[in-house]
């Protein structure tokens, strides 16, 4: 092992599988001998794969580094050298774990090469991005709500309310786990963020008024209480070009993927 590589790196390097982004480049780099482990190589490929996957978690490229990564990939030859030796490589297991491994390379590599091959367009990136914007509104709404079970339940939550007690009290009682600790606040969010009974309640409220009849979802009925109104504070396009461009290639991805079932035969 290597004394002056960090044990962080290490562990690492010794839990790291080979990465789907790096299955492409692997091909173009260059068929060198980093290393021969009696007599079998480790070529320098290898080691840039896996230097690759580093410099994607943020490690720079050093020559420690690749001192480490080789000697890690020495000490893995050496071991499954041995494993052949003894016949490991022919357990039913071991041969399905290998499978696997092939698989999950192989799929990495095909997605990885269906993004290189779609790439989405500035305008497709620019046109959902207005309409994100579009959907979201221009304003942005600061509420509060009690959900429960049933319309008799919500009645009395409003009866409380016209007679003093306040909704961060009865809050306290709500099905909603997410707010009921918080007096039932939701924080500010656009009206798309919820489902539309309750936007569209919520953007009839004046400021400091709640709905004063039960709104049914599909969560149950809520009691909704407006607490304040502002403008959207939506993020300008180039803060969230990069976002918008992975999400849009993981659909395209999805897409894909359900033709591809479709015209598969799986029994």
């Amino acid at each position: 092992m290597i004394s002056s590589t960090p044990r962080l790196l290490l562990a690492t390097l010794l839990g790291l599988a080979v990465p789907s982004v790096s299955v492409v480049a692997l091909a173009q780099t260059s068929a060198a001998p980093a290393a021969k482990v009696n007599g079998v190589v480790i070529p320098k490929s290898r080691v840039d794969v896996f230097v690759k996957a580093q410099q994607a978690q943020g490690a720079p490229d050093s020559p420690e580094l690749r001192k480490a990564v080789t000697q890690e990939l020495v000490m893995r030859e050496l071991l499954a050298q041995e494993a052949t030796k003894k016949g490991l490589a022919k357990d039913p297991e071991i041969q399905a774990q290998l499978e696997l491994t092939r698989q999950s390379v192989l799929a990495g590599a095909y997605r990885q090469d269906f993004v290189k091959k779609n790439p989405v367009s500035d305008s497709a990136l620019k046109a959902e991005y207005d309409r994100l914007k579009s959907e979201a509104g221009d304003k942005e709404y600061k509420a509060r709500h009690v959900l429960v079970e049933t319309e008799a339940q919500a009645q009395e939550i409003i009866a409380k309310l016209k007679a003093g007690e306040k909704i961060e009290d009865l809050a306290k009682n709500s099905k909603d786990p997410g707010s009921k600790e918080k007096g039932g606040d939701l924080d500010w969010n656009p009206p798309g963020a919820f489902v539309k009974p309750f936007s569209d309640a919520m953007t009839k409220l004046e400021k400091g008024k709640y709905t004063d009849t039960p709104v049914q979802t599909k969560f149950g009925y809520h009691v909704i209480q407006l607490d304040d109104v502002r403008q959207a504070q939506f993020p300008p396009f180039d803060e969230v070009k990069g976002r918008l461009a992975q999400s849009m290639q993981a659909r395209a991805f999805e897409k894909n993927v359900v033709e591809l079932r479709k015209k598969a035969k799986i029994e």
